[in-house]
This record gives C-alpha cells, sequence and structure tokens, in this order.
C-alpha cells in the first residue's frame, strides 16, 4: 500500500509505504537533508511516542547528516522556524536493503542534489501488488530534474547520477518524486527535455 500526502509551503510528497501485511510504523527514511523533507521529521516521532506506538528509527544517507543538523539555520534563510533535530537512528548505505513487513526497499545513492541524496527503489511483489517503484526525491522530477544551486550541490554529479544509477531501471519502473506528480522512468528517458 502506498499514500501521497503533500504538506508544508514547499508542496513536499511524503510518501506513505506499508506492508499490507504489518502495519507498525518501522522508518523516517529521508532522501536528502533539506528543510522542506525534514522539517517535520521531530513532530511525527513525538506523536508516534504519544500514541504509544512503535517509534520509527529516522533514518539519512551520513554525507547529508550536516544539513540535518543544520535544519534551524536553513529555515532561518527561508524566514522559518525549527527545533532542534533529533538524533539520526541509521546512517543508510548505498545498496542497503530495508525491510517493510514483507517488502523491499533497496537505497541508491545519488550524489549531486546533495551530497547524501538518495533514491529508494521498492521491489516488485506480486504476492502483495506491489509494483517496482523508485522514489527519486528531488534527483529526477516528471519533466524535470533537481536544483543544483544549493548547499553541497554538483549539476556534474546529479546528471551523471541520474544516468548511471536512476535510466538504468526498468522503463515500467513508477518514479515517484519528491515534489509535483508521478511519472514512470520510461516516460522521463523519452520526454524529459533535461535528458537530451
Amino acid at each position: 500500500m502506498q499514500k501521497t500526502f503533500v504538506v508544508g509551503p514547499f508542496q513536499c510528497n511524503c510518501r506513505l509505504v506499508a506492508c499490507p501485511n504489518t502495519l507498525s510504523i518501522e522508518y523516517l527514511i529521508h532522501t536528502h537533508g533539506h528543510l522542506d523533507h525534514i522539517g517535520g521529521t521531530r513532530g511525527l516521532v513525538e506523536a508516534a511516542k504519544a500514541d504509544r506506538k512503535s517509534v520509527p528509527k529516522i533514518a539519512l544517507h551520513r554525507d547529508d547528516h550536516p544539513l540535518y543538523l543544520a535544519l534551524k539555520t536553513q529555515g532561518q534563510l527561508f524566514g522559518m522556524s525549527f527545533s532542534d533535530p533529533l538524533p539520526v537512528d541509521l546512517f543508510l548505505q548505498d545498496e542497503e536493503e530495508l525491510k517493510i513487513g514483507d517488502l523491499r526497499l533497496s537505497v541508491i545513492h545519488t550524489p549531486g542534489h546533495s551530497p547524501g541524496s538518495v533514491c529508494f527503489r521498492l521491489h516488485e511483489d506480486s504476492s502483495t501488488g506491489v509494483v517496482e517503484t523508485l522514489f527519486s526525491g528531488d534527483t529526477l522530477f516528471n519533466g524535470s530534474v533537481g536544483r543544483t544551486d544549493l548547499w553541497g550541490a554538483s549539476q556534474e554529479q546529479m546528471f551523471r547520477s541520474i544516468r548511471s544509477r536512476i535510466l538504468v531501471l526498468d522503463g515500467d519502473t513508477a518514479l515517484c518524486p519528491g515534489h509535483g506528480p508521478d511519472s514512470s522512468i520510461g516516460i522521463e528517458k523519452k520526454t524529459n527535455p533535461f535528458l537530451k
């Protein structure tokens, strides 16, 4: 099961991925450490604690840990106020596999938009009806690509990540970006003007 919530002033896609056989919250996984993707983390963890439910592990790639720790500073640059972020529980590794109940989610390190940007590949599972899906964060969008004018970004590195780590996936793979509408890898290969 997958559900999308569009949240915050930057209209960030927050994705809930749940195994139909298990319902406990395991992880709050972050594609990168920019404020629009991490600003609600503390509130979600505190809400889980208040409900006496299992507390999800905060997961992030280590290369974006400095950005994560600088949440308050990031907010000030946009006229927004945040509390200090909670500690990261799990530093994600490239090609690491996370289990969400019976579902498998692989980490793909795709630096460029930020040093620790990652995508998450949800592997197809016919027994649960899950289709092959890539959660691309702010690396690849429907008809566009991520910004490279922010902290630690590199346009050259981002395009290298897109070509060598994302476009090699099957064209039928659903593409679920961090902002805007969904697409597929095949559609982006054919129509994304930034990939010509």
